[in-house]
């Protein structure tokens, strides 16, 4: 149990002896009272927000609740003093050798440090990635791979069964296009010359590598068929191709998906009809007319009527159409098949990473779910905002290959992986972000890969030249404030892993990391200036062992939120 747990426990139990001495409600909802470091260090150890909670249902003054409660808190054996601050938030201080035995439940839980069971082994499905499969992945896809991937880490972190899944947009208008496209660098292999590609198919030349396929498999043969049937011969194949071109970035950026999901094989295999069905039983679609798109004035607007989705009914701006003029399936009738699916098959909670060009659909997606589910939460969408590349502060120029945008491929080559991961969560994840090569490869404070994985690295190099033998150690030693900061934000580590976990916000790991290496390198450099703050005391044995051990329990906390975000925590640099 860390400090957080355990004074949250004592808070309860507090409010049980108050209740019967004031004739509180004994069953009240004490699950929004927390336990928290303050923002600043100088109003204490501890803050508690229970008074401000609690002072609505009981009908009580904030302040005075907030007295009753500090006053019994105050008779804990570790607790110093206690404030009241503000309209009722309760300030405790700690005596300095209480934080010290924080170290040793570090110690003692080693890699199990942080973890937590959250998910009581519920299964949830996240869905991120899902490119068109029309070309190779661009460094803005990185960023939702990327959020998604250290998602599901930190769900599995804290008990969740993660399905990880990528949704194969194989159907529809894009895939034709993308025939076309291959066809035409078929032409090209065979000795047709192409002048320039035509406005409104695919310009790279990945697709040189497809055609080169194409004419190995079927020779000239494909010119004797119809356009129709060259879109259905060429399509699997380009397809095919430019999953195995997709798979191959993700795995560069450590990423292996659970499921493939096909978009085309839902189709094929009448998802959406049934899908379709279900919503109709539960009385949810009607034939109608949908209203006029945002912006267009009724008067030009000119709409037949077409199968509806009651969407409004739960949230939606309007209720969506599900067929197109020619009856066939739209989009967004694929999508909710989709979901339908994905509910059946994984029985919890999904999650959909988009990128920032998905607003419309968040609304009308997290409508279907709820109608199908019958729960309100049961999808949750994040959103990740634009990326800019930059080198030294200029645009990066678009990737020759690609034709048209920087390839995932090439920023890999550029920084590697590790920067990647971490540099994409430096920013929450619907904030536009800037990523400049020159910075990002920099071995400064100022570049915080480089800055978390040096404080691994020189913690390391501490217990590596360490010669003091192994005792009993004696954590109240470690009274510094360097020192009681450093483990004030270790001992945040399990509280930070469960609100990451209840937000969906894996940014919250690359941000505690960057704290906690800052208050690291802040006690190494109190080292330099006080050499009784250096961490090997030639002349105290027993200072030096609690300073190796808090190292220790430093280096094991770093390395765990780098496990989370799939990032090697380097031992030399």
């Amino acid at each position: 149990m860390n400090i957080f747990n355990e004074f949250e426990e004592k808070l309860y139990a507090v409010y049980a002896k108050l209740s019967k001495q004031h004739d509180f409600p004994s069953n009240l909802d004490l699950s929004k009272c927390v336990i928290e470091l303050p923002r600043d260090e100088t109003h204490g150890d501890l803050a508690c927000n229970a008074a401000l909670v609690l002072a609505k249902p009981l009908n009580y003054p904030p302040r005075k609740l907030a007295e009753l409660i500090a006053k019994e808190l105050e008779k804990d054996d570790s607790v110093l003093a206690t404030e009241i601050a503000g309209p009722g938030f309760i300030n405790l201080r700690l005596h300095q050798s209480r934080w010290g035995q924080e170290i040793l439940t570090i110690l003692e839980q080693a890699d199990a440090f942080g973890k937590n069971t959250i998910g009581t082994g519920k299964n949830i499905n996240i869905e991120f990635v899902s490119a068109n499969p029309t070309g190779p992945l661009h460094a803005a896809h990185a960023r939702g791979a990327i959020l998604g991937d250290v998602l599901s880490n930190l769900m599995a972190f804290s008990g969740y069964n993660v399905t990880r899944e990528y949704y194969i947009n194989d159907a529809g208008s894009q895939i034709i296009t993308l025939s076309k496209s291959a066809y035409l660098r078929y032409c090209e292999v065979l000795g047709v010359k192409i002048d320039s590609i035509p406005s409104g198919l695919y310009p790279g030349d990945y697709l040189i590598d497809v055609g080169e396929k194409l004419a190995s498999k079927f020779g000239d043969s494909l010119h004797q068929l119809s356009e129709a049937e060259q879109v259905e011969v060429i399509g699997p194949i380009a397809v095919e191709l430019m999953m195995s071109s997709i798979k191959k970035d993700l795995s560069r950026l450590g990423i292996t998906m659970d499921v493939y999901s096909s978009e085309n094989t839902l189709v094929k295999n009448g998802n959406v009809s049934s899908a379709i069905q279900k919503l109709q039983q539960d009385g949810l679609i009607y034939k109608g007319k949908p209203e006029a798109p945002k912006g267009q004035r009724d008067d030009q607007w000119a709409p037949r009527e077409q199968l509806l989705f009651k969407s409004k009914e739960f949230g939606d701006d309007v209720d969506r159409p599900l067929q197109k003029s020619d009856d066939s399936w739209t989009y967004f009738a694929s999508d909710v098949a989709y979901h339908f699916d994905k509910l059946e098959r994984t029985n919890g909670r999904l999650v959909d990473v988009l990128g920032a060009d998905h607003s419309g659909y968040v609304k009308r997606m997290t409508a279907a779910v709820q109608a199908m589910s019958g729960e309100k939460d049961m999808l949750q969408i994040k959103q990740c905002g634009l990326v800019t590349l930059l080198d030294k502060g200029q645009p990066v120029k678009m990737s020759k290959r690609a034709g048209t945008f920087v390839t995932l491929s090439d920023v890999i080559d550029a920084v590697g992986a590790d920067v990647m991961r971490f540099m994409m969560l430096t920013r929450r994840n619907d904030q536009p972000l800037e990523f400049d090569y020159a910075k990002v490869t920099e071995k400064s404070r100022d570049n915080p890969v480089f800055y978390v994985q040096y404080a691994h690295a020189r913690a390391k190099s501490v217990l590596r030249q360490n010669k003091k033998p192994i005792a009993e150690v004696n954590y109240s030693v470690l009274t510094d404030i360097h020192e009681i900061r450093v483990i004030k934000q270790l001992s945040s580590w399990p509280k930070l892993v469960e609100a990451a976990v209840h937000q969906c916000e894996p940014h919250r790991i690359a941000f505690y990391l960057m704290e906690l290496a800052a208050v690291f390198h802040g006690l190494w450099n109190a080292g330099r200036d006080n050499l009784e703050l250096k961490f090997i005391q030639e002349s105290d044995d027993e200072l030096t062992l609690a300073r190796m051990q808090l190292i220790d329990a430093t280096a094991l906390v770093i390395k765990s939120g780098l496990n989370l975000l799939s990032i090697d925590a380097v031992e030399e640099m």
